[in-house]
């Protein structure tokens, strides 16, 4: 990619994440391009859809959340599992109406949301699977595609009741019980 290319491309992701933090990721899309300094032409050739967008703007943010959950491969696996749904949840909340994005994307196999969205399930379905290995193991019947729809769905909660960081532990704790039975 050429450095101007590449520069326009930087500056309409900045502009986009500046814009789904401030109004959410249903906010009209057409001011992106003013923000960045480029032609509606240019975001549109870079990000043909909402969902093209979408997905590039959360690379980054995913791609952070599956690195720092490394860390947590030291921990017991109960306890990774816990703080690793923890993690995505408090991830996933960032951006208003992001859960509604997602769960559209799940059934849709041509969203480039979906992609993002599977490399999470898949850090979901490791985790699941460490913990499955102890005393104090996950439910069978629970897959790693129904965590993250779960926790997907949790993100909205802490998103909309405004949580703090141990708040939304507590939250978290509470709808994810039934994925972690008690020794």
């Amino acid at each position: 990619m050429r450095a101007d290319a590449r520069r326009n491309r930087d500056a309409i992701l900045a502009a986009a994440r500046d814009l789904f933090e401030s109004e959410g990721i249903l906010a009209p899309i057409d001011g992106i391009a003013t923000r960045a300094g480029v032609g509606n032409a240019t975001l549109y050739r870079n990000f043909p859809t909402r969902d093209d967008l979408l997905a590039a703007v959360m690379t980054d943010t995913v791609h952070r959340v599956i690195d720092d959950s490394a860390e947590l491969e030291d921990q017991e696996p109960v306890p990774a599992l816990q703080e690793w749904m923890f993690r995505l949840a408090w991830g996933l909340r960032v951006w208003q109406d992001l859960p509604t994005c997602i769960a559209d994307a799940v059934d849709d196999e041509d969203s480039p949301v979906r992609t993002i969205c599977s490399r999470l399930t898949a850090r979901t379905a490791e985790f699941l699977e460490r913990a499955r290995g102890t005393a104090s193991s996950t439910d069978d019947e629970v897959d790693a595609s129904a965590v993250f729809e779960l926790l997907t769905a949790v993100s909205w909660g802490l998103d909309r009741f405004g949580d703090d960081e141990a708040r939304a532990r507590k939250r978290v704790r509470l709808a994810t019980a039934g994925v972690v039975a008690a020794a």
